[in-house]
């Protein structure tokens, strides 16, 4: 064994049965939190809803509500990756658990991948910390979810320009149809692949980043 190692403390059945509430605490925890991640995105997804409504009601209304909801949408994406963060904590802990602690119990005891998990474990209690950035919990939750909302609100967007009040014709009147104000179509529709393509890439980023972390076997309790 590593000089670096310590040697894991033995339990007694007392401290076993703690460890064993202390684990359902954990994966009660994250599951209070996993709903609350899901209560965010029903927010996004019904304020999308709203927005579509409002811009196909009829051919004469406005697509302004689907640039607006936009903003909407990336503050409940915020708020749902600070959630995340706090998720992330109670499931990672209990997943720490479950490695280092349960599955020995099933095998020869010779399963830890971490000899020092107790330490870690201890550390984590005494210590409390994110285990992942607001970037990578932003690029997680786009992965996961808001992607695909995003991509959504984009299409709808596309279409109300391209269908209502009538079909389009040209590239010039499509544009003439993005106007805002004194904001000219072109630039509308420029924020709009900007917007659309900042999220891909941090989607992208997000999964290279979790597999990195997986590939090179990065032991934390991240």
């Amino acid at each position: 064994m590593d000089a670096a190692r310590t040697e894991l403390r033995r339990l007694d059945a007392a401290e076993i049965g703690a460890i064993a509430h202390l684990y359902r605490g954990e994966v009660y925890r994250s599951t209070i939190w996993r709903t609350r991640l899901d209560t965010t995105t029903n927010w996004s997804v019904v304020t999308l809803g709203v927005a579509l409504s409002i811009s196909f009601s009829s051919p004469e209304a406005s697509p302004l509500p689907l640039v607006l909801v936009g903003v909407l949408i990336v503050f409940l994406l915020v708020v749902e990756a600070r959630r995340y963060r706090y998720f992330n904590v109670w499931r990672a802990r209990a997943r720490w658990l479950e490695t280092h602690f349960f599955a020995p119990m099933l095998t020869d005891g010779d399963l830890h991948l971490d000899e020092n998990w107790q330490q870690a474990l201890a550390r984590d209690y005494t210590e409390p910390r994110y285990h992942i950035s607001l970037m990578t919990a932003i690029g997680r939750r786009v992965r996961r979810s808001y992607l695909w909302i995003l991509l959504i609100q984009s299409l709808a967007y596309a279409g109300k320009i391209a269908v209502h009040p009538t079909g389009v014709t040209s590239l010039d009147e499509a544009f003439r149809r993005a106007d805002v104000g004194p904001l000219p179509g072109e630039l509308m529709v420029a924020g709009g692949l900007l917007y659309i393509l900042a999220f891909t890439a941090l989607a992208i980023w997000s999964r290279r980043s979790d597999s990195r972390r997986v590939t090179g076997k990065v032991k934390n309790m991240g």
